[in-house]
């Protein structure tokens, strides 16, 4: 995996795992991107600074500190690793009990609650890219968010 810093058209910056650049560039071109932030769609690639070579040789360079201790940088990226996936479970088990899951029908009920068919609620589901395209068009706003998969005690 290979990851690369992305930026929307809104200034948000982001990174995406992709195979490698050949795939980045076929989903860029697909328009299969989207920001986390906004969910807008013109997403491009932004130099990264992590592959930029320094002139200054690893021994030479100072060791990050606080308050005069080194700082372990690899115990600090997994803190916010961990930081990070617990908010993402905390928005999935919301979304899970705060929002009615229909599946494959999203847009079906999507539309219906729109045009007054049926009640307004919060609904999650899936949905193609055609489909979402018919979202837009019809003006119903909505947003992509990952979801963790819970799996049962017995599948583990």
């Amino acid at each position: 995996m290979v990851i690369f810093d992305l930026i929307c058209h809104n200034n948000h910056g982001f990174e995406g795992w992709f195979k490698d650049l050949p795939d980045l560039e076929e989903q860029l071109g697909a328009g299969l991107l989207s920001c986390p932030v906004c969910g807008d769609t013109d997403i491009s690639r932004r130099p990264s600074t992590f592959g930029i070579g320094k002139s200054k040789a690893v021994s030479d360079r100072p060791v990050p500190q606080e308050g005069g201790q080194p700082i372990d940088m690899g115990a600090l990226a997994e803190a916010k690793r961990a930081e990070l996936y617990g908010r993402l479970e905390t928005l999935s088990d919301m979304l899970r009990e705060d929002f009615t899951d229909v599946g494959a029908e999203f847009t079906t009920e999507a539309l219906k609650m729109h045009y007054g068919a049926s009640p307004k609620r919060n609904i999650r589901g899936m949905s193609t890219e055609r489909e979402e395209s018919i979202l837009k068009n019809e003006g119903i706003e909505f947003f992509k968010v990952p979801m963790l998969v819970r799996k049962s005690p017995a599948a583990s």
